[in-house]
């Protein structure tokens, strides 16, 4: 069975080296530019298995995706790991991003891995 991972951040050379690696280990990666790119694709999709998502973007911000993904029935469930550079982030973020374990892009691929395994596993995907 294939796990799609929709990866949403603004920077494209993050999206390409994560996403590759990410793929060498077995997802299926769907690239957004932003929070919009991302919901579009979630209303023309199956849910995915999980979501990386990224705070500081353009349009629209992890923070606005968050909050209209929790309001969506559909993707209210989907895991999600907020992913980010921001040095100010710190776990103690806004409500909107509870139950979104939180990891630095500086952090160890085989970390980012094993988290996103354990929120899917904890859902039952």
């Amino acid at each position: 069975m294939t796990r799609v991972l929709l990866f949403i951040d603004d920077d494209i050379d993050v999206r390409d080296a994560f996403g590759d690696l990410l793929e060498y280990s077995g997802w299926t990666v769907v690239h957004a530019a932003d929070g919009l790119a991302a919901l579009e694709w979630l209303a023309k999709n199956e849910p995915p298995a999980a979501i990386l998502l990224d705070l500081k973007m353009p349009r629209c911000d992890g923070y606005e995706f968050r909050a209209r993904q929790l309001a969506d029935p559909r993707w209210r469930d989907v895991p999600t790991v907020v992913f980010t550079a921001d040095a100010n982030a710190d776990g103690s973020e806004p409500p909107i991003l509870s139950g979104a374990p939180l990891l630095r892009k500086s952090a160890p691929f085989a970390e980012l891995r094993a988290l996103l395994e354990h929120v899917v596993t904890a859902v039952g995907g």
